[in-house]
């Protein structure tokens, strides 16, 4: 019979723990960005609102945000929804070199040299010191339109 030493045991286990929850967090948040492909029609972007809702059980629920592409964008828009059902639509174009951003929860992050940006657009860690390009945005019943001139 081979025995391993309490410390060691734990340590093992430890680790084993931490790795799963850590690939846990990654799939979690790989599952929860939403892709949309949309029309643009003259200079508005048309996304049906129900891209932003989802079901669990009976009750409907609403995402937090989408990413939404289009073949004449260069870069995709992020579109948030905040909590009185109001949207914000952001250009997913880092301010400080150009490079295509990433959307983790209520934030976006450059994947070249780290800058971050909130929700709203707004730089929250450098070296970006410009704002995100944000679009108007109204809705109607069935559709969030976003103005890209």
């Amino acid at each position: 019979m081979r025995t391993i030493d309490r410390k060691k045991f734990i340590k093992t286990c430890s680790v084993s723990c931490l790795g799963l929850m850590t690939g846990a967090s990654i799939l979690e948040s790989c599952a929860g960005v939403r892709y949309v492909s949309a029309p643009i029609r003259d200079s508005f972007l048309e996304i049906p609102l129900s891209e932003f809702q989802t079901k669990q059980g009976d009750q409907t629920m609403f995402r937090k945000y989408i990413v939404v592409q289009n073949d004449k964008l260069e870069y995709p828009i992020s579109v948030f929804r905040s909590d009185n059902g109001e949207y914000n639509a952001l250009y997913m174009r880092c301010t400080h070199q150009g490079t295509e951003l990433q959307v983790f929860g209520d934030r976006l992050q450059c994947p070249a040299h780290g800058s971050e940006f909130t929700k709203d657009g707004n730089v929250q860690n450098g070296p970006a010191d410009q704002n995100l390009r944000s679009f108007p945005v109204t809705t109607t019943e069935q559709l969030i339109i976003i103005n890209l001139s």
